[in-house]
């Protein structure tokens, strides 16, 4: 273990959405291909305690790390470039800081002194930021937010003090700005950048590195003068042109020498990276010799970002398979029976998404009983596993008002909480988060696809499979191929007469790994590119029981 780590902040300036959690995942992968030991923090400026209460539209999906924290999305593309688990000391927000020195406040223990944002509020800032101290080579640091915004500012005065306290050559200031193409004029823009950097400089903060997203790749003349103006030496001005694949932008911050330029400046070790497993797994992305179209059957697809981590993993598992995934995004409150056909004309597979409430919930059960019936190819995640035991239970069981009570109580309530969730009335009370063994049936398509019977899987829900129904769903047919390691608790649902059809409680797409993939979507997307060859739809058993 390092005695002391080196330190990289990552801030954004001019607008959001530029990327900064690629940004900062790349460069862990650079490090790390180096053969450093590298962790990455995300540092949320919201005052929400944790995005497990926010909306998807808004904030886009919650990502569940192994002990169980509701987190940024950012901490999937850490673990996605990485292959290192990321935990609950991996983000934190205003809301807990806050929170934090708020609790100790009341409690006494600030001897009756004035708290205020400095230093309490920062000093609770650079001690989270210092969890990783000595435990790795590099610790990186994500800010979210944009320079200027005001939530920001205690977290830019702990970057300014923190990098003051470690020394030089022991922390290093990234700065990710927008160089915008005017096409009128036919020229890249400066200013922006340059208004950015001051809005930091005023912070107390002098960028060591920018980070330049453009659309037009930035000439000599263009990085002398950001240079100039910005303070930075032109090589350390480094473009990050727009990508075929964000899997690429590794590649190219290598190309230009953005790993050389860190070792350089936290006078780290010089060793030589080695990116060719990573290339051939760009090249398999690039350029695939087959093509699949699979439809995500959800209620949040007006923003994708709600299910960044299954689309995602689609784009491993296609990799791996050498296989495009065309994802069809399908609003399952718009789908109905009499529409079912033509929305789901052509698909090589369906997955249907999770999510909680009753809104789209028919149109999921619908798309479920099409692909049932015409041998498509499912996937069936938290949400969406649970909607295939109704539909089952409706529509083969003979329990015609099937339903879960989450969004109907009915005499045949499939999918219920426990005996020891009832009752509890805080959100999240009920929730069964994080990592959880299973254990799978020998030779069912899952325990196949994973090649093992024994796995661990993270889960975010409250709802179960309802155990008084076992018996009936499984002599109609339904077969339990996973359950937690004492039975109680269904894991994993599959039909044997079917050519691959799997629902999971738990959520495969958060262990998803570039290079890598996940065992279920890797089997999923094979199975899809198996109905595309033989091009035609298998008709399964509809007899009702």
């Amino acid at each position: 273990m390092p005695k002391s780590s080196k330190y990289i902040f990552i801030t954004g300036g001019v607008l959001s959405s530029l990327g900064k959690g690629i940004a900062s995942a790349s460069i862990g992968l650079l490090l790390k291909q180096r053969g450093y030991s590298v962790t990455i923090q995300k540092f949320d400026p919201y005052i929400n305690v944790d995005p497990g209460t926010m909306n998807p539209f808004q904030h886009g999906e919650v990502y569940v790390t192994e002990d169980g924290a509701e987190t940024d999305l950012d901490l999937g593309h850490y673990e996605r470039y990485l292959d290192v688990n990321m935990s609950k000391a991996n983000n934190a927000t205003a809301g807990q800081v806050y929170y934090d020195v708020l609790t100790r406040e009341r409690k006494g223990e600030y001897l009756g002194k004035t708290v205020q944002v400095v230093p309490h509020i920062t000093d609770e800032i650079k001690r989270r930021m210092r969890t990783f101290d000595g435990k790795v080579d590099v610790v990186i640091t994500e800010i979210g937010g944009t320079v200027g915004d005001i939530e920001s500012l205690p977290f830019l005065e702990a970057v300014r003090q923190l990098s003051l306290d470690l020394g030089q050559g022991n922390a290093l200031k990234v700065h990710l700005t927008y160089v915008p193409y005017i096409r009128s004029a036919g020229e890249l823009k400066t200013k922006p950048t340059q208004h950015s950097v001051k809005a930091l400089m005023e912070h107390g903060i002098m960028p060591d590195v920018l980070l330049c997203r453009a659309e037009m790749p930035l000439d000599d003349e263009i990085r002398a003068k950001i240079g100039l103006f910005c303070n930075v030496e032109v090589r350390s001005v480094i473009e990050a042109l727009d990508a075929e694949t964000i899997y690429e932008v590794p590649m190219m911050f290598a190309k230009r020498g953005l790993d050389t330029i860190i070792a350089e400046k936290l006078h780290l070790r010089k060793h030589d990276g080695d990116l060719e497993t990573w290339s051939k797994f760009v090249r398999h992305i690039k350029a695939p010799s087959k093509k699949v179209t699979i439809a995500l059957v959800g209620k949040y697809v007006k923003y994708r970002d709600s299910y960044k981590s299954i689309s995602e993993a689609f784009v491993h598992a296609g990799a791996i398979n050498n296989a495009e995934v065309d994802i069809r995004w399908i609003d399952s409150e718009r789908l109905k029976p009499e529409n079912i056909k033509e929305k789901l004309k052509g698909v090589d597979g369906v997955l249907v998404a999770p999510g909680f409430g009753s809104r789209g919930i028919e149109g999921k059960i619908a798309a479920i009983k099409y692909v049932r019936e015409r041998g498509i190819p499912f996937f069936g995640i938290c949400l969406g596993m649970q909607c295939a035991v109704i539909e089952f239970a409706r529509n083969v069981a003979g329990m015609a008002d099937a339903n879960s009570s989450e969004f109907k109580k009915t005499t045949h309530n499939v999918i219920d909480l426990m005996p020891d969730q009832q009752g509890v009335v805080d959100k999240g009370g009920t929730m069964r988060l994080g990592s959880y063994p299973c254990v799978l049936t020998p030779r069912s398509k899952a325990a196949a696809a994973y090649r093992s019977e024994r796995i661990t899987e993270r889960h975010r829900h409250r709802y179960e499979f309802n155990n008084a129904f076992r018996e009936q769903l499984t002599k109609a047919g339904l077969r339990l191929s996973g359950t937690s390691p004492d039975g109680r608790l269904v894991e994993i649902v599959e039909l044997k007469d079917h050519p691959w059809f799997v629902g999971v409680q738990f959520h495969p797409e958060l262990k998803s790994r570039a290079v890598t993939g996940h065992p279920l979507f890797v089997d999923f997307v094979k199975a899809a590119v198996k109905h595309a060859k033989s091009g035609k739809q298998r008709p399964t058993s509809r007899k009702r029981v």
